[in-house]
């Protein structure tokens, strides 16, 4: 199955997924990672692995359509089956998601459906939550509002920050989101009728992700 990666800055769930792709090389391959910032590192993380780059400035463009164009054009050309976002600090056009219905997915450093949209960790913090994580889903036209595949979870602690928080949490995307994806790939998943199916079996709610589970 061939993937691509869309990133805007550091690309650590990217390099997380290329790191995974290296034990499963028979099952999916990233053929191409697409950037909106020119100065992304997570380019020279796919570079050094390899993977063809291609940035499209977004500040090149008058409107979102018009930017989610040439992504779109790209993606096809190469032929991808898999679009995933990994820090891709864009909102996407309905044009665009309904182009990748059921082949676009994303990872949202809440649980969803708590917090769509930025600063969740804080967020959580000032709400007293009891515990916090992330959520993989795929990408529909409503914004972070997709169905959710799969949650992980951390309990916060009286003396987290946000930073404390995202720094755990992003350690729980570099394994889930890499389960995800060669889920994805082994033909596991399934997005239809703005439901998700799990080895051919509806899910009424998201697979929490643990330790044990991570390969099941």
């Amino acid at each position: 199955m061939k993937i691509a990666v869309l990133i805007s800055g550091n690309g650590s769930n990217l390099q997380a997924i290329i790191d995974h792709q290296q034990q499963s090389k028979n099952l999916y391959e990233i053929v191409l990672v697409i950037s909106n910032r020119p100065e992304a590192f997570g380019l020279k993380r796919a570079q050094k692995a390899g993977i063809a780059t291609k940035v499209i400035d977004h500040t090149n463009f008058t409107g979102r359509e018009a930017f989610d164009e040439q992504m779109k054009i790209a993606l096809d050309k190469a032929e991808v089956e898999l679009v995933v976002l990994a820090g891709f600090m864009r909102i996407l056009s309905a044009e665009f998601t309904e182009h990748f219905l059921g082949r676009m997915l994303n990872i949202h450093p809440s649980l969803l459906p708590k917090y769509q949209g930025l600063n969740t960790h804080q967020r959580a913090l000032d709400s007293g939550d009891k515990e916090h994580g992330l959520s993989v889903h795929f990408v529909t036209p409503e914004l972070d509002g997709g169905p959710v595949i799969v949650q992980s979870k951390t309990n916060i602690q009286n003396d987290d920050t946000a930073e404390s928080l995202q720094q755990r949490i992003h350690t729980l995307e570099h394994t889930a989101y890499p389960t995800v994806v060669e889920w994805f790939a082994q033909g596991r998943l399934l997005f239809k009728q703005s439901k998700v199916y799990f080895d051919a079996k509806e899910l009424n709610s998201p697979i929490i992700l643990t330790s044990d589970n991570s390969n099941a």
